[in-house]
């Protein structure tokens, strides 16, 4: 079975988006962007809220808009044709490789395991893998933590009073001072 995963940048604090909606401070640095490219070859599927699909259709056009460097080519040439799953109540159409999503999440998840194909399932964005987590669909977290405090806005873990216990499977330290952390859902 397709395990689910949900992989973010975070501040120490355990943030991915600061209180005055400001992500800059976790750019990806080349090593970390490295990481995230290996990452995405692993993925069959990437699950997301509305607000991380608008932020993610920079790549989209970024060819036209930019000279982009080898590395960023590389992922281009792997996020575009990823197929992606949109949750939104107020988009009426998607573009590229997305599709809007049609059922709940716990159905669109249901669909997507029993579907024939490679790689995970991979969540992004708080709101929805908090909807995630309440319903116990997530496998692994893999959390990519900056050494940054920004002190409150949107937080990675979702804040519910339900215990998860998890195993740690990797810790990493990247030369820009950002720390991987995997976990795994024990069940």
């Amino acid at each position: 079975m397709r395990s689910v995963t949900y992989s973010m940048n975070v501040s120490l604090d355990g943030y991915i988006v600061g209180p005055d909606g400001d992500f800059n401070w976790s750019e990806p640095l080349p090593d970390v962007f490295r990481y995230w490219i290996d990452d995405i070859r692993q993925v069959g599927v990437h699950v997301m809220g509305r607000r991380l699909y608008e932020t993610m259709l920079y790549w989209e056009t970024a060819e036209q808009e930019t000279t982009p460097d080898e590395a960023e080519l590389e992922w281009i040439g792997l996020w575009n044709p990823l197929p992606k799953v949109v949750f939104s109540t107020t988009l009426s159409e998607v573009r590229g490789a997305a599709r809007l999503a049609s059922g709940s999440l716990a159905e669109e998840i249901e669909r997507l395991r029993a579907e024939p194909g490679e790689g995970e399932i991979a969540i992004g964005g708080a709101t929805l893998a908090a909807q995630a987590a309440e319903l116990d669909l997530i496998d692994e977290y893999r959390a990519m933590v900056y050494p940054v405090l920004v002190g409150g806005g949107i937080p990675f873990f979702p804040r519910s009073e339900r215990r998860v216990d998890l195993e740690l499977v990797e810790t990493r330290r990247f030369s820009s001072h950002v720390v991987l952390l995997r976990h795994r859902v024990k069940r």
